[in-house]
């Protein structure tokens, strides 16, 4: 019974989330109190979810003042050297600016962190897509790929609990899979390529007076911009109207910086018309250059901040949480030093603060439910009763493949700590070692980054103003894709064996 609610709680849970039946915090903490009563849980719900929450509330904190931190360091003027670079180097071609989009937040997950990276790829980034009229689900399914691929280096957490549970180097877990993780970061890349193609593709149909498209072309295609909407209202963006505000960006009428071409179709790197303005261009934007906000004498000051900020990160000397109430204090009181301007910028961020922490808040209702009332146990028990012996050589390709849901479904002390352990014993019967059952179990970290149990998946969309069902609807397909490439290339090279 257990098995079959828990299994139907989380079914329930994606098809309300993903048909916007009810909001991700709605759907968070009324299906699994329901399910958690057919259960038989009763009064002790409460106690359940209490537990469950303490854990949360030190994420909480870190999300409520790391967003507070980061959004202030944007209104300041921090990030817009960084996005001028980028848009000098990439251009205004969507497809660059995903693939980008996709690059960076790869090379900023080197770090290990997802909250980090998620936090610096949006800061960046977002501006642009939103300046360009993209899609902010886009880059957050982008960011997601890249950080839940780059997830198994050693230090970001699931490879060091695999090693762990099954008492092994991890070494000999991370080195053999290298293979696999170029693999899988090679997938991701192409997928980021087809979904800025996409956006090239929709732009042109939707708006050709500003795309440029010729009148002898033939037309174009519009690819269905399949989670198009965001938490703010219809389009790309929050406001209701879809439009970021930015001024037009053209793509032809007249000769290109440098003597480029231009080309049909693309809002390219130089402008095409020396007549166009970058602060028109950047008008109504989060980049605007006449926002009340900006500090540009405290420019150096900010970024040496921002600096020890995340040098205090990687240091890991003090609780995170700590580190970003210190710092957005500290950013508050220079930047903004009288009370009145402070309570404003607070209050400018709470809708995003109200969003994120709300969500990890109610999402400790779902893994509350699930651990207090033994579905986690009892669901992880019937997959390997109801794997048959005949199976067993296979051991290792059905972990897996297993870690993709399971790990999506429960947290990863959960799945290494509880379910690996048994899945390795059983194994070890067919002659599968403990190191290449390790390995299977983390090809699955691009699919469980999608979680809405990660709370760096929360913080992303959240930024972004995606909703988490539009950004699953794009994303989860794409994910299972990468993990199963993964786990394939990792049986080719040998780094997971049958038995």
């Amino acid at each position: 019974m257990l098995v079959l609610l828990g299994f139907a709680m989380i079914a329930v849970f994606m098809v309300l989330i993903m048909t916007k039946k009810l909001t991700p915090v709605l759907a968070l903490i009324i299906v699994p109190t329901v399910f958690g009563l057919f259960a038989g849980a009763g009064l002790g719900i409460g106690d359940m979810v209490m537990d469950s929450m303490k854990s949360m509330t030190s994420t909480a904190a870190l999300l409520m003042f790391a967003i507070i931190y980061f959004g202030l360091m944007i209104d300041v003027g921090l990030f817009d050297p960084l996005v001028r670079f980028i848009l000098r180097k990439l251009g205004n071609d969507p497809a660059k600016v995903v693939l980008g989009t996709a690059l960076l937040a790869a090379a900023v997950s080197l770090d290990g962190d997802g909250s980090t990276t998620f936090i610096l790829t949006t800061a960046a980034m977002l501006p642009i897509y939103l300046r360009l009229k993209m899609s902010p689900v886009v880059l957050t399914c982008v960011a997601g790929l890249a950080n839940g691929t780059m997830n198994i280096v050693p230090w970001g957490g699931p490879t060091a609990r695999a090693a762990s549970a099954l008492k092994i180097d991890v070494n000999d877990v991370f080195v053999p899979m290298i293979p696999s993780l170029i693999a899988g970061l090679a997938i991701v890349l192409v997928f980021a390529w087809v979904l800025g193609l996409q956006e090239r593709n929709r732009l042109r149909a939707t708006e050709p007076e500003i795309w440029g498209v010729p009148s002898s072309a033939e037309p174009f295609t519009s690819d269905a911009f399949d989670g198009g909407t965001t938490a703010g209202g219809s389009g790309t963006s929050r406001g209701g109207s879809g439009r970021s505000g930015s001024a037009p960006v053209p793509a032809t009428g007249g000769p290109a910086v440098g003597g480029a071409a231009p080309v049909a179709g693309v809002a390219l790197l130089e402008r095409p018309d020396e007549h166009v303005d970058d602060s028109a261009a950047m008008a109504g934007t989060a980049l605007d250059p006449n926002r009340k906000t900006l500090r540009p004498k405290l420019q150096w000051f900010n970024l040496g901040l921002t600096v020890a900020v995340m040098g205090m990160l990687i240091a890991d000397l003090v609780p995170l949480p700590y580190v970003f109430m210190v710092g957005s204090a500290i950013a508050l009181l220079v930047n903004f030093p009288h009370v009145k301007d402070q309570a404003a910028q607070i209050v400018a961020h709470a809708p995003s603060i109200v969003a994120v922490v709300s969500m990890v808040m109610a999402a400790a209702v779902l893994t509350g439910v699930l651990t207090g009332t033994g579905m986690v146990e009892a669901m992880s028990a019937w997959l390997v009763q109801i794997i048959p012996s005949s199976m067993g050589p296979l051991m290792a390709v059905i972990t897996g493949v297993l870690s993709i849901p399971m790990t999506f479904f429960m947290s990863n002390d959960a799945f290494y700590f509880g379910v690996l352990p048994v899945l390795s014993e059983t194994a070890a019967h067919y002659g599968i070692s403990s190191a290449e059952m390790a390995r299977a179990s983390i090809t699955g970290q691009p699919f469980h980054m999608q979680s809405p149990l990660v709370p760096a998946i929360l913080l992303l969309v959240s930024l972004a103003k995606v909703d988490l069902g539009d950004h699953h609807k794009k994303v989860l397909w794409r994910a299972a894709v990468v993990s199963l490439v993964m786990l394939a290339v990792g049986m080719l090279t040998g780094a997971i064996g049958i038995g």
